[in-house]
This record gives structure tokens, sequence and C-alpha cells, in this order.
């Protein structure tokens, strides 16, 4: 159990949960998890967190074929600018290595976006919080569990 399903468990949120074995030479973590779980690029979201021009850190889902858009990200979460954040401060304060960094049971809430995207669809999967671990769920549902906001996010 990672903490991000025990999240969904202790909110009572419907998922699945979906494993495969990860390839430590994958080039893209969401695009592996896509081809290896055979579910469509889009339906599988990653999880990106960027520093904000405020020094706050922010979560970006969207789907793993998409490029992260810095000016709709910083739009959308009120700052003026936003770059990706340091690798090392992104796991120190999510609790995940990168490739398994779920949306999710974060140790520090963050202020989160949703691509949306997701909007459009029933189910997507995102990181369970371990590489080759995803969970299914529904956007809304991510959404409450998160208090996140839907915003479009992608180039």
């Amino acid at each position: 159990m990672t903490p991000a399903i025990n999240l969904l468990l202790k909110q009572k949120i419907a998922h699945e949960v979906l494993q495969y074995e990860h390839d430590a030479n994958a080039e893209s973590f969401g695009l592996e998890a896509a081809e290896k779980l055979n579910l469509a690029p889009n339906l599988v979201y990653k999880t990106l967190v960027v520093k904000l021009d405020s020094q706050t850190l922010c979560v970006a889902i969207l789907p793993v074929e998409n490029m992260l858009n810095m000016k709709l990200l910083a739009k959308a979460a009120g700052a003026k600018k936003a770059q990706m954040a340091d690798k090392a401060e992104v796991e120190r304060v999510t609790g995940y290595v990168l490739g398994g960094v779920s949306p999710l049971g974060q140790k520090k809430r963050l202020k989160t976006m949703i691509d949306d995207s997701a909007n459009e669809l029933a189910t997507i999967y995102v990181s369970a919080g371990k590489r080759g671990l995803e969970i299914g769920l529904s956007p809304n549902a991510l959404t409450k569990a998160l208090s996140a906001r839907f915003a479009p996010l992608c180039q």
C-alpha cells in the first residue's frame, strides 16, 4: 500500500489499482505505463511539480503525451511565472521518487491543477506512488480528493 492508495481508501473513493513491471530503461514513465497496461495514452496522466514565482510549489496533472504550458499553469495558479521544481525538492516535499510521484497522499498538500481534458473522460490513470503502479479513478473523484481545479494546462 502506498500513501496514495491509503488516502483513497480512507476517503472511500472508488478506484482501481493496476500494476506492471517497470523497466528502469524506459524513457517516459507515463508512456511506459500506458503501453504496458494497454491503455490509450490520453487516459494516463502525469504528475509534475512546478515552482511558482512566489516560491511555492504547485502540482500539474496532464496527459502523458502532452507538454505542460508553464504560462497557462502560472495563470491558473494565480502566478506570473512557473518553472519545473528541483528534483530533490520534489522528492522531499511529496515523499515520492520521480517517475512515481502521485498527486495523492503527498507529504504536504500542494495547490493542484488538472488539465481540463480530463473533464471529457470517465476514468483517468495517475501514479499510485510507486513506479509500476497506477490508480484509475474518475476525474471528479480526483478533484475532490485533492481539492484541485480544472484548467487548460497543455501546449
